[in-house]
């Protein structure tokens, strides 16, 4: 079973979600989305919380009350944590979770500890808390089709944006060569025109050079 969460601190609001034990951790940690932002005590026990990151949004800008949401949810869904004060409370794209295969059940490292963030927590704030429990909703997803799914949709936006990525160059190309045509045949006329000039300048009717000058002299 997998726990979700709603903050409507931030607009669009942000969904967050955990697994209920720690063998739905291991799920979690298998079948994270790329947008995923991991959160968990540092050096406790505790839930492993996960934020799905919206539309232009980077893990390593995550505006304060929804980062203040997040380790508040963390604290208060770790036994020990949850009596504590003046805890950190780290975090890391789900990208960076390192996972082998001698590690206990919902035990994870991390591939690039630089890539490992740490916020502070003074003390449990009850209403932050209580208005995210407020928002709960208990559900029995298939973690693993809806990676399969998510991947499907992401490369079909890749291909989409690629193929408007070559329409735009191919027609930034049309454009080009339809540009240096008009060029050429502007120089085409005006080298004609310039030719044609210089005849009329030097000959009269009867063929004799310089007759049209001389008429205004």
């Amino acid at each position: 079973m997998v726990l979700y969460f709603t903050s409507n601190v931030v607009s669009p609001s942000a969904l967050i979600y955990m697994g209920k034990d720690k063998y739905e951790n291991e799920d979690l940690i298998k079948h994270g989305f790329d947008q995923d932002v991991w959160f968990h005590v540092d050096k406790l026990s505790s839930a492993h919380v996960y934020l799905r990151l919206g539309p232009n949004q980077t893990w390593d800008n995550i505006p304060e009350p929804l980062l203040n949401d997040l380790a508040q949810l963390v604290k208060a869904n770790s036994i020990e944590g949850n009596k504590k004060n003046n805890l950190t409370i780290i975090y890391t794209p789900w990208s960076n979770l390192k996972k082998s295969g001698d590690m206990e059940v919902g035990q994870v490292s991390f591939k690039k500890n630089n890539l490992v963030k740490r916020v502070h927590v003074a003390e449990r704030i009850n209403e932050i808390v209580n208005r995210l429990n407020k928002t709960k909703v208990e559900k029995f997803p298939d973690l693993a089709q809806e990676k399969i799914e998510h991947e499907r949709v992401q490369k079909k936006q890749q291909r989409q944006q690629e193929q408007e990525r070559q329409k735009q160059e191919f027609e930034q190309i049309q454009h080009l060569k339809q540009k240096a045509s008009e060029r050429s045949y502007a120089s085409i006329f005006d080298n004609a025109d310039m030719k044609g000039a210089s005849n009329y300048r030097n000959m009269d009717h009867d063929g004799d050079v310089d007759a049209f000058e001389e008429d205004f002299m």
